[in-house]
């Protein structure tokens, strides 16, 4: 199994709107990515709640039965299509694959 843990800080303003509306935007993005492809057991995509601490806005964590998986997931057209916008409202990304 893979574990892919991937967070993100937004830009103030972006894509002509808010931090808050493009981190909601970019949960619906990756929501729709959840189930793209055979392999992905646990997709879950969370954004910062007020009164928890968090030093990033977006956070996606999860598991491929396989590196295989988290390759075809990497390299599918609705996962690809997506990145245009993410790439244009993050300020910051940090990610991190491992096997378990």
């Amino acid at each position: 199994m893979i574990k892919h843990i991937v967070m993100w800080q937004l830009k103030d303003r972006a894509e002509g709107a808010d931090k808050a509306a493009n981190a909601v935007k970019m949960k619906q993005m990756l929501d729709a990515c959840s189930a793209i492809v055979p392999g992905i057991l646990k997709f879950e995509v969370a954004l910062a709640q007020d009164g928890m601490e968090a030093t990033y806005d977006v956070v996606l964590y999860s598991e491929f039965a396989s590196a295989a998986a988290l390759d075809a997931y990497q390299e599918h057209p609705a996962h690809q299509a997506i990145k245009p916008f993410i790439g244009a409202v993050r300020q910051a990304r940090q990610c991190m694959d491992y096997a378990r």
